[in-house]
């Protein structure tokens, strides 16, 4: 594809994703990378066709080749094959019936239990034994995670990332048999597409990109346009909970997310964290 068109499939993506046509360099290298992540779809039905073991241990490779904060290795990759396991699990997600029907599903793990063994195994103290330890151990799994989506789409696979997993964190975490100081931050359904899906539009750029200072400028003005925005280029949500809230007359993002988070989410999931041996402090 000559650069001046993927210059303009980019622009597209991020048109759709942003409602902004921003400038593109058709010089510019990796051009053919940056329309790829663009385009980022997410993927919940998968043509029957397996996925190679050696595959999936590939991405696995280049998902943990992604930064990790100072060189701490704090996550980790479980690949569910034991058909009894994951569909003990996908009972408990009714919602996400691709739990159960992709041809591969894997959880990705927060690891804080490898420092401290590391730290007693040397003979040294262990003195961040506080939040930091957590907050790291996440964030090395989001970004493998991050890095994992996007490697598979390189070569033609489709992800959906399933936070669900964490309604039932210490069922899965039994499930697994996670030790102490290892979580489910997140599992992740592979497969081939058979459906191309579609992009997601954001927030604008706006509203969520700063320059020297934090603006909030207008927040309310921005959501509005961008819930007007995303119901014109899909379908209105199906409305969340109308036994509750009513039938709203325009329904849009802001309002499907203000009704989610109505409800209580993962009231228990800081105790468990504390029990799987994670100090908050």
């Amino acid at each position: 594809m000559a650069d001046d068109t993927v210059a303009e499939s980019l622009q597209d993506a991020l048109a759709t994703r942003f409602g902004e046509r921003l400038p593109v360099d058709a010089e510019l290298g990796g051009l053919a990378e940056l329309a790829a992540i663009a385009a980022h779809r997410t993927h919940r039905r998968y043509a029957p066709r397996p996925v190679a073991d050696d595959l999936v241990r590939l991405l696995c490779a280049c998902a943990l080749s992604a930064p990790s904060k100072s060189d701490l290795q704090q996550s980790d990759i479980l690949i569910v094959r034991d058909a009894t396991i994951r569909a003990a699990i996908a009972a408990r997600l009714p919602d996400n019936p691709q739990v159960g029907l992709a041809p591969v599903f894997l959880v990705f793990l927060a690891n804080g239990r490898r420092l401290p063994l590391i730290a007693s195994a040397r003979g040294k103290p262990f003195p961040n034994d506080h939040l930091d330890l957590f907050f790291n151990a996440v964030s090395d799994c989001s970004i493998a995670l991050a890095t994992f989506i996007r490697a598979a789409e390189a070569v033609g696979l489709g992800c959906c990332p399933i936070s669900a997993i964490r309604d039932h964190a210490a069922a899965v975490s039994e499930l697994l048999h996670l030790p102490q100081r290892v979580i489910p931050v997140a599992g992740m359904c592979l497969g081939w597409p058979s459906e191309r899906g579609h992009i997601s539009p954001r927030l604008g750029l706006a509203a969520t990109v700063h320059v020297d200072r934090y603006s909030e400028g207008d927040p309310l003005a921005d959501i509005d346009v961008y819930d007007r925005r995303r119901n014109t280029g899909r379908p209105p949500w199906k409305q969340r909970n109308p036994e509750r809230w009513g039938e709203a007359a325009f329904y849009g993002w802001s309002e499907d997310k203000a009704r989610q988070y109505a409800e209580p989410l993962r009231t228990d999931f800081g105790a468990f964290v504390r029990r799987k041996g994670f100090t908050l402090d």
